[in-house]
């Protein structure tokens, strides 16, 4: 038995007469009788009584027809939710978040969800490196990560270059307002990230390309902790402009380092040659409008 019978049943049962219920149906009574009998033969047993042209429905045909009106019902519940994931208006979203995160990321999703108040959000945070990983196996579609990483897999949507600063507690002070990594390799240095992670990587990188010897004292990649120390005086840090913005009231300093010494590039990456859903696809064009601003 399939959704076609059950839609045909549900006529009859409602018009009390095979004529009237061809006629709704649009098609020829013998057919529609002939249907009514393979269900009654498929499922042993009478679904309407007949007498002359009207029939009364069976205990059997009232079970069948209230099954019949809940099954149909979900068909196009089906139907119109899967019309609504193809067109991104509902469904999941999975999206990964680099560590530090991301500038302007909580005002592009409530746009998202004004525009499309069915849309569900998975959001990740981790490195890069293991975020590049989880969209490769199609854990999540878009990841929001911090170049230079292999990308070779994905498609890049280059979103902007962030500078790095370098933080001391209010009881340090540089008159320079911007400072470069030679002038503070021997401050003690808290790295806000552990070795063979991003930040990590890209400050190392960064003193190795000068050959530079950096005083380091620690690591923390708990921003939190991290600022409670550099507050402290405990030591001194370098950290994304994001960590600045996002953790605003510490009693700081902050200096910006020479950009062409260092800054990051950050971009949103999703895999090359494989579709992504249309709630990823509204998500992305709304990134590329906001660059556009």
């Amino acid at each position: 038995m399939d959704i076609r019978q059950l839609r045909y049943f549900i006529a009859i049962v409602e018009e009390g007469k095979i004529s009237a219920a061809a006629e709704k149906l649009h098609m020829s009574q013998p057919p529609l009788s002939q249907q009514l009998k393979t269900m009654e033969e498929e499922l042993g047993t009478k679904l309407v009584e007949r007498s002359g042209k009207y029939f009364k429905v069976t205990n059997a045909g009232k079970i069948l027809y209230k099954y019949a009106l809940q099954m149909t019902q979900l068909m196009e519940e089906a139907k119109i939710e899967v019309k609504e994931v193809g067109n991104g208006v509902s469904g999941p979203l999975t999206i990964g978040v680099n560590t530090f995160s991301v500038d302007r990321l909580s005002e592009i999703l409530q746009e998202i969800q004004k525009q499309y108040p069915k849309v569900s959000y998975k959001i990740l945070q981790n490195e890069s490196f293991h975020l590049c990983q989880l969209v490769r196996n199609r854990t999540i579609e878009l990841a929001f990560i911090r170049l230079p990483l292999n990308v070779d897999d994905f498609s890049i949507l280059h979103l902007y270059t962030e500078p790095f600063y370098f933080v001391t507690s209010n009881k340090r002070k540089i008159i320079d307002e911007e400072v470069t990594l030679d002038k503070i390799k021997k401050c003690p240095l808290i790295l806000p990230s552990t070795e063979g992670l991003g930040v990590h990587y890209l400050i190392s990188e960064a003193f190795s390309r000068l050959t530079l010897q950096p005083h380091i004292i620690g690591e923390c990649s708990d921003i939190t902790l991290l600022l409670d120390l550099i507050s402290a005086d405990f030591g001194t840090s370098i950290v994304p402009e994001t960590v600045l913005n996002r953790h605003r009231g510490y009693p700081i300093h902050a200096y910006k380092i020479e950009s062409n010494a260092f800054s990051s590039p950050i971009g949103l990456i999703w895999l090359k040659n494989h579709s992504l859903s249309k709630a990823a696809l509204n998500f992305v064009d709304l990134f590329k409008s906001d660059q556009k601003e």
